[in-house]
């Protein structure tokens, strides 16, 4: 998956797919209200592509789906840190936090007290003054 990774488009090409993905799923009988996607940080995606994808993840509003992202101990995170997978704890929590303000609605994670209390703070934030 990892391998000969290329896009000629990044969020047009993984925008089209999730819009595909939703009408198959809703033509299904899918109730559309059960249904999120997931930009799929990691999977075939190089590092500049995830942080793309994390910077920019207000882009997927425009499908009206809640977005989940599953940055928790990600590669690309041991790449900037240089740490193993056990060590990754603070890059995946700035991953969370930064996803939130940019328009995570679910997040999927292994350390669950340390992310809901990141998510508490970007919260706070992201509603200082609403």
């Amino acid at each position: 998956m990892q391998k000969d990774i290329h896009y000629e488009s990044l969020f047009s090409e993984i925008l089209q797919y999730l819009k595909e993905s939703i009408l198959r799923a809703e033509s299904a009988g899918l109730d559309p209200d059960q249904i999120i996607i997931d930009p799929g940080i990691g999977f075939g995606k190089n590092l500049e592509d995830n942080l793309l994808l994390i910077k920019h993840l207000q882009e997927f509003r425009i499908l009206g789906k809640p977005i989940l992202l599953g940055t928790s101990r990600k590669s690309f995170i041991g790449k900037i840190l240089n740490a193993d997978v056990t060590e990754r704890l603070e890059g995946t929590l700035s991953s969370i936090a930064i996803g939130v303000l940019n328009g995570a609605h679910i997040i999927r994670c292994h350390d669950i007290l340390q992310a809901k209390r990141a998510i508490a703070v970007a919260d706070a934030i992201r509603l200082a003054g609403a």
